[in-house]
């Protein structure tokens, strides 16, 4: 048995839950976010919250089921990007700089599921067209 075949699957489970919980925890923490987004100097901070809540909830769930895990993990390193920019870009702290520095990472895996697609064990490979090298 081939394990590597579930590679993808464990991989989008890794980025794509932690993503679902933090939107989540978004959800019930709506003053402290907008506070916390506001605090960075962004305008418009409910609209912030709701973009975040948007992307974090509703990407990690796509990119947990692997529906067009592409051009979802394109959007979420844009998105992971612009976090890491506005909120962690304050070097002198030790702790922004290690999470600036996570967020490079997980843009580097979702740069790879960008290209490589979400593998055999997803909703995309309902299409063998969507996904690189899947089988039927």
């Amino acid at each position: 048995m081939d394990v590597t075949r579930f590679l993808p699957l464990l991989g989008r489970l890794l980025i794509g839950l932690p993503f679902l919980m933090s939107g989540v925890g978004k959800l019930t923490a709506y003053g402290a976010t907008t506070a916390y987004i506001g605090s960075v100097g962004l305008p418009l901070a409910p609209l912030g919250w709701a973009i975040a809540v948007a992307f974090e909830i509703g990407g990690g769930l796509l990119l947990v089921l692997g529906f067009r895990a592409r051009a979802v993990a394109f959007g979420m390193a844009v998105f992971t990007l612009a976090t890491a920019i506005f909120f962690h870009r304050n070097f002198a702290d030790q702790n922004q700089m290690i999470h600036f520095l996570k967020n490079l990472m997980i843009i580097g895996g979702l740069l790879q599921i960008a290209h490589f697609g979400a593998g055999r064990f997803s909703l995309d490979a309902r299409d063998p067209k969507k996904v690189a090298g899947a089988t039927t």
